[in-house]
This record gives structure tokens, sequence and C-alpha cells, in this order.
């Protein structure tokens, strides 16, 4: 994202100082003078509204989480579009004569707030998002790890028929419930005690022990898995 804000950059270094061409070349005869007071106030509201505009442009592409980023994509657009609105505000502003200043003003004003709006909101639904996401992974991380030792002593066993049940256990751990809860504390206990045996029988290359304590992972497995449907 660091190659989309420096060709965004690029683009408002350019349109800020065709701004700032138009305003100090254009002449206004019949207008504000460039030396009056309003003028300058003008001037500078208006150019505040310009770096707002970079500063929002920079939040939103600064995330690193992806679900952030993917929030905060459309409002390169809104900014584009602010920083675009605020050139022509401006502009008619600095240069035309008889343009009203606090016209300007309150343009590039109400556009900057948009963005700023813009940009909360896609803040506070990316971390609604994220807070969602972290709790799944914690609340389905006990499946996932246990998937994948389960996998890891599958691919250790040498023996046909040991291959067969440790099979069997890895389907059981995959396909169950993913979903965590408090409630599943101490099954989930004890199928880490039951696994804990299952691989120590594997090692020692104890077939008939490997089946009996498959046996009990299933039972215990089924169990775990009836209780999370009434937990829903």
């Amino acid at each position: 994202m660091k190659k989309v804000f420096t060709f965004y950059t690029a683009i408002w270094v350019v349109l800020l100082a065709l701004f700032n061409v138009i305003t100090f070349v254009v002449p206004r005869e019949g207008g504000l003078g460039k030396a009056g007071g309003s003028f300058w106030f003008g001037y500078f509201f208006i150019t505040v509204a310009f770096l707002g505009q970079l500063v929002c442009a920079w939040i939103a592409l600064k995330q690193n989480s992806l679900h952030k980023l993917f929030y905060h994509i459309p409002l390169i657009t809104i900014s584009f579009t602010g920083l675009l609105v605020s050139v022509v505000a401006g502009t008619l502003c600095m240069a035309v004569p008889g343009f009203p200043m606090w016209a300007g003003i309150v343009i590039c004003g109400v556009v900057l707030a948009f963005s700023i709006v813009s940009i909360l909101k896609a803040s506070v639904a990316a971390e609604l998002v994220q807070d969602i996401e972290d709790k799944t992974k914690e609340k389905t991380f006990f499946i996932r790890s246990l998937t994948v030792d389960a996998e890891s002593l599958l691919a250790r066993a040498t023996d046909p028929e040991t291959k067969a049940v440790l099979k069997e256990v890895f389907e059981a751990v995959r396909y169950s419930d993913p979903m965590g809860h408090t409630a599943l504390a101490g099954l989930e206990s004890q199928i880490t005690m039951r696994f804990s045996a299952l691989s120590a029988a594997v090692d020692a290359q104890k077939t008939e022990t490997v089946k009996a304590a498959a046996n009990e992972l299933f039972v215990l497995i089924n169990d775990r898995n009836k209780k999370c449907k009434l937990l829903k």
C-alpha cells in the first residue's frame, strides 16, 4: 500500500501546486486583493483542508491487517473525490472575482469532515470484524491444533493397521465441531490426555493399545460434539 500512497501523494502535490499557481497567478480584478486578511484567512483554511485529505489517505492506507485494509479501500476513492472537490472549490474561491470566500471554506470543510467521518466508520467496522475473527480463532484453536497433531501422528505411523486406526482418528478430529466453549474445558482436557496416550502407544508400536486409546478418543470426541450442539 506504500506505492498507492506514494501515487496519491504525487497527485496531491500536483493538485496543491495547481491550486497555488491559479491562486497567486490569476489576477482578481474587482475581487478580493491577495494582500488582504480575508484572502490569507481563506487560503489558510483551504490549505488545511488539503492537508486533511492527505492525512485521511495516509490513515486509510497504513493498515496492516487485511480486514482493516479491506474496509479502508473505499476511502481512497472518497479521499480522491474530496481532493478534487477541494481543488475546484478552493480554486473558484481564490481565483474567481465575486466568488464568496466563505463558500469555498465551507465546501472544503464539509468535504474534509465527510472524509474524517468515513474513516472513523471504517475503522470501527474493521475493529469489530478483527475482534470477531480473533475470538473465533481462540474458540477454534483446540480442534485446529488437535487436527494438526493427529495428522502428524498419522504421518509417523509405519504399521498399516495402526495407520488405518490413526486415519479414522484424524478424520474424527478434522470433522468435529470446531467451536469451543468454557463448558467443554473438562472434556477437552480428557481428549488431550487420551491423545497423549495414543501418541505414546504409536511410538511404542503397540497396536492393541493404539486401538483401545483410539476407541476411548472416539467416545470423548463424540461426547464433545453432542455438547457443542447443546451449547449453540
